[in-house]
């Protein structure tokens, strides 16, 4: 018998698409983890469970106790779920230019959300601070601390990079991702490069993020502005410190958008903006490499949480970003 315990139990052991579209325009074998899978619909179910555990591991929460983070949404959608199978409360603080569905979501699981004004990251009351904050003033509460806590990327490290070595026989060339904490991106690659320091990790970044900038110059620049949720930074996490990175490539909406419709329209798969930089920045990196490689990337979460935002043509051309 093969039974799952429960949602905990669920989590994790995606499968590898080959995206076929891609692959055959460059060449190269381009190749998908279908994190859209997990149970809680997103790669943050993985730092999510993780988060929480490692928590029950150093006694820090109780049950009955309350997960606090702040959030742009999949990790607190992830945490929720896991707080539910687990007897905890869940209070999200999130940006209040998130995705109604998302926000609707977390509240159909049953987490307290807060929407706040979105500030940056320097201002007191950006959301992630402010969630560290709450969390301290609560009794039997953790802050998750998804952008500076190492159990996210320990998660990538333990489970998301052995996957990937196990499904492609250790053929991997090159692994491209976005990153948001920094968690997905730096837990693979550290595996990855352990296992086979040749092979090539590429940070995929969009508009408006500084990670682009801090591979390429050591410096940290922001350049312009991106639609996509949850993904960029304009500093360097507790994740992402000491990760490797080969080489960073840059994405505008456009050619996300681009890559997004063509995953619908040619593979048949309904994706997130995150998912389009990913794939939008493993077939650049394919047309760099050349014919014959294997590459490796992340499809985040669904399209069906954004149906309000780039599945909506007049939100689109209210960005400038229609095309047929």
């Amino acid at each position: 018998m093969d039974i799952k315990n429960g949602f905990v139990g669920t989590v994790g052991n995606t499968p590898l698409i080959r995206l076929n579209s891609f692959s055959e325009e460059t060449g190269c074998e381009i190749l998908a983890k279908a994190e859209f899978l997990n149970p809680g619909g997103s790669v943050k179910d993985r730092a999510a469970l993780y988060i929480i555990e490692d928590a029950e591991k150093k006694g820090l929460i109780k049950p009955g106790g309350t997960v606090v983070e702040g959030t742009a949404g999949n990790t607190g959608i992830g945490l929720a779920h896991i707080c539910n199978a687990k007897g905890y409360k869940c209070l999200i603080i999130i940006p209040n230019t998130q995705s109604q569905e998302k926000m609707d979501a977390l509240r159909a699981l049953g987490a307290e959300v807060r929407p706040v004004p979105a500030v940056p990251y320097k201002d007191p009351n950006n959301y992630v601070k402010l969630s560290g904050r709450i969390a301290a003033e609560m009794e039997n509460a953790i802050w998750a601390n998804q952008f500076d806590n190492l159990a996210n990327r320990h998660a990538h490290y333990e489970t998301t990079g052995p996957e990937i070595w196990k499904q492609t026989d250790g053929t991997v060339d090159a692994w491209v991702a976005s990153t948001g904490t920094g968690g997905t991106y730096a837990g693979v690659s550290m595996f990855l490069k352990e296992k086979n320091p040749e092979i090539k990790c590429v940070v995929a970044d969009p508009m408006g993020s500084g990670i682009y900038s801090y591979i390429k110059t050591g410096e940290i620049k922001i350049e312009g502005n991106s639609i996509t949720e949850g993904i960029g930074n304009s500093r360097i996490t507790a994740n992402m410190e000491g990760a490797p990175a080969d080489d960073a490539i840059q994405i505008d909406d456009k050619d996300a958008i681009r890559v997004v419709y063509q995953l619908l329209q040619k593979d048949g798969l309904f994706m997130g903006g995150s998912t389009g930089i990913n794939v939008a920045a493993a077939v650049a990196l394919a047309k760099q490499m050349g014919p014959g490689h294997t590459i490796v990337t992340i499809l985040c979460d669904s399209g069906s949480r954004y149906q309000s935002r780039i599945f909506n043509r007049e939100w689109l051309q209210s960005k400038g970003l229609l095309t047929e």
